[in-house]
C-alpha cells in the first residue's frame, strides 16, 4: 500500500459514501460480487457505546453489494490509507483487502480496490440477527459520530441517489418507523431520531465486549503493518 506508483481505488458501501474524508481524482458507481452490505458489526465507538452498544454495516460473504469507488491519486496513497485504517480499524473488527470491483455507468470495467471486509472471528461480529434485533439496536445507540439512526438513514439516502435498492435495510426502518425517514441530511439528528434513542437507550441489550487478551490479538496485524 505503500507503494506510489500506482493510484489507488478504494470501495464504500457505508459512510464512505457520504463522507468520504480523502482527496480523490475520480467517484464511480461500482459493483463488488460476493459479498453484501449488512448490520452484521457491534458498534461501541462511532455508532455506539460499551454501556450501549448500536450495529454498523460490514461486507460480508455472499451475494453482491453496489457503492462507489474512488480512485486515489498515487501521490496520496500512503495518506489515504493510514487515515482509512486509523478511521475503520479502531477494534481491528475489519480486515483490509484488494477486491475485483466492477465500474458499472460510464465505461465499464474492472478495478482492484481496497475494501475493508468483516471479520468474523471477531468477537464484535454480530453475524445475522432477526431484524427485529437489529432494529432494537440501532434506534437506541449513539456514539461519537453521531446516532445510530441517522447512519442507517443517511446510508439509504445515499443509496436511492445511486439507484441502488437495498431491501433489507429498507425493512428495517419500516421496523424503526416511518417518520425516521423524514430525518435530515447527514449530520444532523432529527428531534424524531433523538427522542427514539432517549427512550431505547436505557433499555439494556446483551452483548459482549472484547477482552484485553482479544484486543491485542486482533489489532497485531495492525502493528505489523
Amino acid at each position: 500500500m505503500s507503494d506510489t506508483d500506482h493510484d489507488l481505488w478504494v470501495f464504500g458501501y457505508g459512510s464512505l459514501m457520504w463522507r468520504p474524508g480523502v482527496a480523490y481524482e475520480e467517484a464511480r458507481h461500482a459493483r463488488l460480487v460476493g459479498y453484501r452490505r449488512c448490520f452484521c458489526i457491534y458498534s461501541v465507538h462511532h455508532r455506539g457505546a460499551p454501556e450501549r452498544m448500536g450495529l454498523v454495516l460490514g461486507l460480508d460473504r455472499g451475494g453482491t453489494c453496489e457503492g462507489i469507488a474512488y480512485r486515489i491519486a498515487a501521490a496520496q496513497v500512503p495518506e489515504t490509507v493510514r487515515y482509512l485504517n486509523a478511521r475503520e480499524q479502531i477494534y481491528a473488527v475489519y480486515r483490509s483487502a484488494t477486491v475485483p470491483v466492477q465500474l458499472i455507468g460510464g465505461e465499464r470495467r474492472e478495478v482492484m480496490a481496497l475494501a475493508y471486509i468483516v471479520e468474523r472471528a471477531h468477537p464484535g461480529y454480530a453475524g445475522r440477527l432477526p431484524l427485529a434485533l437489529q432494529a432494537r439496536l440501532i434506534r437506541g445507540a449513539k456514539g461519537i459520530s453521531g446516532g445510530n439512526l441517522d447512519y442507517l438513514i443517511n446510508t439509504l439516502r445515499h443509496l436511492g441517489e445511486l439507484g441502488i435498492r437495498e431491501r433489507e435495510l429498507e425493512r428495517l426502518l419500516v421496523l424503526i418507523g416511518p417518520h425516521a425517514a423524514r430525518a435530515p441530511a447527514a449530520g444532523h439528528a432529527s428531534p424524531y431520531a433523538e427522542a427514539l434513542m432517549r427512550a431505547w437507550r436505557a433499555r439494556p441489550v446483551s452483548t459482549r465486549w472484547l477482552s484485553l487478551a482479544e484486543r491485542r490479538r486482533f489489532t497485531h496485524r495492525l502493528r505489523l503493518a
